[in-house]
């Protein structure tokens, strides 16, 4: 069917990967279209082609050629030049506005139908890609991506940042113009009548013991985000009785396994893999007692956001982006970057729990803004960008 023919206007939401690949902005794009939808809103969803993807009828999805990344499964580079379908989608489908979540393949697609439509484009700023382009390509080719980034950013109408701390970064690519602060949402706060009971069984549920101390990691495990620190914080833990949950996947895994090996820690940590039942995933955060996450990768880490929901304080790097929202003991902890200061710091809480209780309702109050709030403040943005443009359009 053609979509003019439909009457429908859509909101564009382009990311370079969605549903089945879990991540955080993934989740971040899933929420907006469910948010978004449940407003009136009619969605559309622009990003790369994955397997093992079954659809979902109530969604308006284009997906476009694609190709795995090597060594970065289960992610993929998507090659709209290769599809001459999608230039077409996006010429045809009559948008609103284009809000990328990406600056890459599907970036570039968004402003593409932003300038042959003539509508707003809006960029949220979402990870550190110069520390991705890195690891996968040589200099040269690093520094042209990185142009081209700072391109995009200064095409957009408008370019958002998850806290204020990213602004920083985003600077440090040379992008000059101006930043919004939009912050993202969780959906885990949300239909839990007693918080205190539900984190037991939760408990229960997960199979860790009362007087186990619950140490838990949810994201991609690639050694940016610390997670080698994570396992040479075990062994001086020796004497405490805890349990340490890996959940996610990443090229770094097999080395995961095989140092927890080498330090005899098997009985002591478990690699649960992906986790797509959000309820059992959201079981994991409650019954833990400490949320570690000792990465200077991340921007925003909605998983940070997701424990906080939950009543459970995380462990982050002192100066780290991800920290910015955090006060040491109020609501979450900070330490530095080392295994004997993140153990040190696993200790004293562990042996004060008064300290995790006070820190984790902190952390719950001041972090974890439920996505129905947050997606009031988008549409509202959202209103305001369109009525510009349509205003500076008519001039």
């Amino acid at each position: 069917m053609n979509p003019d023919s439909e009457g429908k206007k859509y909101y564009g939401l382009f990311n370079d990967s969605f549903t089945p690949v879990l991540d955080g902005v993934t989740l971040t794009v899933e929420n907006y279209c469910k948010w978004l939808k449940q407003s009136g809103r009619e969605v559309c969803v622009v990003t790369p082609w994955a397997p093992k993807f079954t659809g979902t009828e109530d969604l308006k999805l284009f997906r476009y050629f694609s190709l795995p990344i090597y060594n970065r499964h289960p992610y993929r580079y998507g090659y709209p030049r290769f599809d001459p379908f999608i230039w077409r989608h996006m010429r045809n489908t009559r948008f609103r506005l284009v809000h990328a979540h990406c600056p890459f393949s599907s970036g570039r697609l968004a402003a593409y139908a932003a300038r042959k439509q003539n509508i707003p484009l809006i960029a949220t700023f979402h990870s550190k890609y110069r520390t991705d382009l890195e690891r996968s390509l040589p200099a040269p080719m690093v520094a042209y991506q990185m142009n081209r980034l700072r391109k995009f950013y200064s095409s957009a109408t408008e370019v958002w940042i998850p806290q204020a701390a990213v602004e920083e970064t985003i600077r440090e690519y040379g992008y000059k113009g101006k930043v919004v602060v939009v912050e993202n949402g969780n959906d885990f706060s949300e239909d839990i009548a007693d918080i205190a009971d539900y984190k037991q069984k939760a408990r229960e549920a997960v199979g860790l013991a009362d007087d186990e101390t619950g140490l838990l990691f949810v994201g991609q495990h690639i050694l940016e985000k610390g997670i080698e620190i994570i396992i040479r914080t075990l062994p001086l833990l020796d004497g405490m009785k805890y349990r340490m949950n890996f959940i996610g996947t990443g090229y770094a895994l097999d080395d995961m396994k095989a140092l927890v090996k080498e330090l005899g820690l098997t009985d002591r940590v478990t690699f649960h893999g992906v986790i797509n039942d959000r309820e059992k995933l959201r079981q994991y955060y409650a019954a833990s007692d400490l949320f570690l996450f000792p990465s200077f990768y991340d921007n925003a880490p909605l998983v940070v956001r997701e424990a906080a929901a939950v009543d459970t304080p995380a462990i982050l790097l002192e100066g780290s982006t991800a920290a910015e929202l955090v006060r040491d003991g109020e609501n979450g902890f900070l330490t530095q970057r080392s295994p004997e200061d993140y153990a040190r710091t696993i200790r004293h809480i562990a042996a004060n729990p008064s300290l995790k209780t006070k820190a984790g309702k902190g952390a719950s109050v001041t972090l974890a803004r439920p996505w129905s709030d947050i997606i009031d403040e988008v549409i509202q943005r959202y209103d305001e960008i369109i009525a510009r443009h349509e205003h500076s359009t008519k001039k």
